[in-house]
């Protein structure tokens, strides 16, 4: 078996409101209801988690201004998803809900004191996606005057997650002793200071509420470059990978065991999560039907604007892709944000045109997942048996869209089990255990 995740890649944020079935998704995106029914929905289909995505900004690099950002409702408006996650986990039973914090945002203490409290509402499904951050933008609402450089993000990352670990195991197991009559709640020799002093953080500590229901939260982690990946095998329980085909991804998997491992952990400790957008139909064809449609509309102003727009946010809010002639070579830049999603649209097009690339090159690719849900379901296990495992973290611009979560929920989450490659049910125990159970 492997794992299912879904990945709310607008975050708490206004959703695509084109579609057919969108409703009212651009009007009552701030409203807790479509979020609680998805997880609820993702639930029943046999989902191990939901992974929330956040920023702190709204992009101005494209065009120079924050016009398109605005007028198209690209990563903002955007509430933080802190609030939600307990709203989120109250209509669903065992789901587990990462919510994304960023090491310049929040304080190590804030960080480890709010995801604690986070595990305490849920019964222990909270989880935490610990990002660096990608822009200036963002740096500069939070007291920078531009954003470290990438490798130095991750530094920082480091040692953000040694103190917020730290803090974590700050009370030791039978700490809480629960003696109302002598009285003696907690035994303060089993409390301690961390007393952490570093290149950027200084915590005394220790952390003033008691662990959680999984001692510590479930820890996830996105970045894919060298960095990355290091900071994913000291700390996480989970990542989201890039999946471009299946030599790579199992290469990519196998390079995180053997980090793993240097770090004194086992394989199975970490659940690479790949992410795809598989196109689903009632039919194969009608699935490819649609997917020539949607490779057809990528060549339209709009959609090519749109991804220039996401060239520029992802450079770190370094280069303003609307100022290169869309027929000249594609610019050899990687900037300093997502070095790794840049580095899928610059390695390797060095002789293609800026448009070409833009109209040619997708940042979450499907795999050949086009089909029905049958279809769909079969190859996506004979790419986990190549690969390995350990999952797949699904993605759909229409994320809230009922129709969209119900090819999923509906169509193919049947077409999996029925090939006995994803769970049926779950065992009531906290979200970690759940994720590591296979």
């Amino acid at each position: 078996m492997f794992h299912l995740g879904w990945f709310l890649g607008q975050g708490f944020g206004i959703q695509p409101g084109r579609g057919v079935f969108d409703g009212n998704a651009w009007r009552d995106w701030m409203k807790p209801q479509r979020y609680v029914e998805m997880t609820a929905a993702l639930e029943r289909g046999g989902y191990d988690f939901v992974f929330i995505e956040d920023t702190a900004m709204i992009e101005d690099t494209y065009g120079g201004s924050a016009e398109f950002t605005l007028a198209h409702g690209e990563m903002a408006p955007k509430n933080d998803p802190l609030p939600l996650v307990p709203l989120m986990a109250q209509g669903s039973r065992h789901i587990g809900i990462i919510n994304t914090m960023s090491t310049i945002q929040y304080a190590p203490y804030t960080a480890a004191r709010l995801m604690t409290t986070l595990d305490h509402l849920t019964d222990g499904r909270a989880g935490i996606n610990v990002v660096t951050s990608v822009t200036h933008r963002v740096a500069q609402n939070f007291g920078f005057d531009e954003h470290l450089p990438h490798d130095k993000r991750y530094g920082m990352a480091a040692e953000w997650m040694d103190v917020v670990t730290k803090l974590w195991d700050s009370w030791e197991p039978g700490a809480v002793v629960g003696d109302t009559e002598t009285p003696r709640y907690a035994d303060h020799t089993k409390v301690h200071t961390i007393d952490h002093a570093g290149e950027y953080f200084k915590v005394r500590g220790p952390l003033n509420t008691i662990p959680g229901p999984q001692g510590r939260p479930v820890v996830g982690q996105a970045g894919n470059s060298v960095p990355g990946r290091e900071l994913a095998a000291q700390y996480a329980d989970t990542m989201l990978a890039m999946g471009h085909n299946v030599e790579q991804m199992k290469a990519f998997r196998e390079d995180m065991h053997e980090r793993l491992i240097a770090h004194g952990r086992k394989p199975g400790d970490l659940k690479v999560m790949f992410l795809v957008s598989p196109m689903l139909g009632e039919s194969d064809a009608h699935a490819q039907d649609r997917e020539a449609r949607r490779a057809a509309a990528m060549h339209e102003a709009e959609n090519i604007e749109m991804v220039l727009w996401g060239l520029s946010y992802i450079s770190g809010g370094t280069v303003d892709f609307s100022k290169f002639d869309l027929d000249a070579r594609m610019p050899d830049i990687l900037g300093n944000g997502e070095q790794s999603s840049m580095r899928q649209f610059v390695a390797g097009n060095e002789d293609k045109t800026l448009r070409e690339v833009v109209t040619g090159v997708r940042q979450i690719g499907d795999l050949g997942l086009v089909g029905s849900p049958d279809t769909v379901a079969g190859k996506m296990g004979e790419i986990m048996e190549e690969v390995g495992g350990d999952g797949f973290l699904l993605y759909q611009p229409l994320n809230l869209n009922p129709h969209s979560i119900a090819e999923y929920v509906d169509g193919l989450s049947p077409a999996l089990r029925k090939r006995g490659l994803i769970r049926d049910g779950f065992d009531s125990v906290p979200f970690r255990d759940n994720l590591l159970a296979f």
